[in-house]
């Protein structure tokens, strides 16, 4: 797996570290305990919304999840201080809001994934929820970015054009990349497509780059 990044951008942005709001983050280390924990919760999030148990289970089941909520609460840190969105190894780099994709490259010229939507991105018919893929595709935006070794951007706008209907439990390709760049701004494309080919959805979007201490 080709996962190595274009230029470092602090050589392009001398203003790099002082854009406000981002901190700088670093590979993180946490243990096998935490990939199990998030693949549990990934489970967890699945059953959360297909489950339809008695009111006991229910009110057995939140008993647990508040006393684990109580055993994680005194560890809540800071943006870029806990693992999660920092473990570029597992999936979705260890974030539950991610859907979990896993980096197959990670250049200058593309980068692709592989991404797997399960019953919790279920938007109606056991599809996948429409307002999932701009959250993918914007991900997707931010990693060319860094893969391109531009300095650090934001979203100015993001268009989605969906194609055909996204199918959960089965596993997927996306691609991104860098369409042109003119100055601050960052032309971004991505698509999504099947095992056969078939493209589900594409996008395209705007990435500026920020100017010291803009959040």
């Amino acid at each position: 797996m080709a996962t190595e990044p274009g230029p470092d951008p602090r050589r392009v942005d001398p203003d790099y570290d002082r854009h406000g709001g981002f901190p700088v983050f670093e590979a993180a280390q946490p243990g096998p305990g935490f990939e199990r924990f998030l693949t549990a919760m990934r489970r967890l999030q699945d059953l959360a919304v297909s489950a339809d148990p008695d009111p006991q289970t229910w009110t057995d089941a939140a008993g647990r999840v508040e006393a684990l909520v109580a055993q994680l609460a005194p560890f809540e840190a800071g943006e870029g201080v806990g693992p999660a969105n920092r473990v570029p190894d597992l999936p979705g780099a260890g974030s539950l809001l991610m859907p979990p994709w896993v980096v197959d490259k990670f250049e200058a010229d593309e980068v692709l994934l592989r991404v797997t939507f399960s019953r919790f991105h279920v938007g109606g018919n056991y599809a996948v929820h429409g307002g999932v893929l701009p959250l993918l595709f914007d991900s997707m935006f931010g990693m060319v970015i860094h893969a391109t070794g531009r300095p650090i951007s934001r979203t100015a706008y993001l268009n989605v054009d969906y194609r055909k209907i996204t199918p959960i439990d089965t596993e997927l390709h996306a691609r991104g990349w860098l369409r042109e760049a003119q100055g601050r701004k960052a032309f971004v494309n991505a698509e999504l497509r099947d095992a056969d080919g078939n493209l589900l959805a594409e996008a395209n979007g705007l990435m500026v780059r920020l100017l010291a201490g803009q959040p």
